[in-house]
């Protein structure tokens, strides 16, 4: 059995999230349909089965530190996702709509959550570094980077938005 390589970095995601204010973004977004859950969750893992059009995956995620985390994702099969999300994602499913557009040097997205989440919107933009300075979009509205309520495996289990 072969080890690790020790000197192999880990991928981590790191990115800021905001809540979305006015519709200024819409103009020239590109738009996806995501219908995704999680399995049982821990403080320190999440595991999200994802069905992004014809493609689908499973990722693993660590813990949120500044906006930063570590993130496994892996192609499955289709029919794969569709039935996992059937057999093990029950009650903690989200459907939304993902936009992505540009804004100065970086790609943005705004997921508009439907059913029990209608109404909230959020924006996320995926970083190089930690700290890195981004030139912020005028409708983005208060940073919800660090508050674990705007958690995507968190809100799979909400009957509704989080009170801002």
């Amino acid at each position: 059995m072969s080890r690790p390589d020790p000197q192999a970095e880990e991928p981590v995601e790191i990115e800021r999230k905001f809540l979305v204010v006015g519709q200024g973004w819409r103009e020239g977004a590109r738009v996806e349909t995501i219908a995704q859950g999680y399995l049982p969750t821990t403080e320190d893992c999440s595991v999200r089965v994802r069905l992004l059009g014809d493609r689908a995956f499973l990722t693993i995620k660590g813990p949120s530190r500044d906006g930063a985390r570590a993130e496994f994702e892996y192609p499955v099969p289709v029919d794969h996702a569709a039935s996992m999300l059937r057999q093990f994602c029950a009650g903690r499913m989200i459907a939304k709509r993902r936009y992505s557009l540009t804004w100065g040097d970086r790609v943005w997205t705004v997921d508009e959550f439907e059913g029990a989440l209608a109404g909230l919107l959020l924006a996320e933009v995926e970083l190089d570094h930690v700290g890195q300075e981004v030139a912020l979009p005028p409708w983005l509205g208060r940073e919800v980077t660090d508050d674990p309520r705007y958690l995507n495996n968190a809100l799979a289990l909400a009957t509704a938005p989080p009170e801002a």
